[in-house]
């Protein structure tokens, strides 16, 4: 299952059959503890001033 990014339409391909625009998985990827790039997140995020 994917979701278009423009129009938000649920669809199985790669592109929109409703605007032609690009799907994208709507699931967060998966939790692991051993998230090798947890660390180079968590520094952007807080460049950024998000969390």
């Amino acid at each position: 299952m994917k979701k278009c990014k423009s129009c938000v339409t649920y669809t199985m391909k790669e592109k929109c059959p409703t605007c032609g625009g690009v799907t994208v998985s709507p699931h967060p990827p998966k939790f692991s503890p051993a998230d090798p790039y947890g660390k180079y997140r968590r520094a952007l995020k807080k460049e950024a001033g998000v969390a």
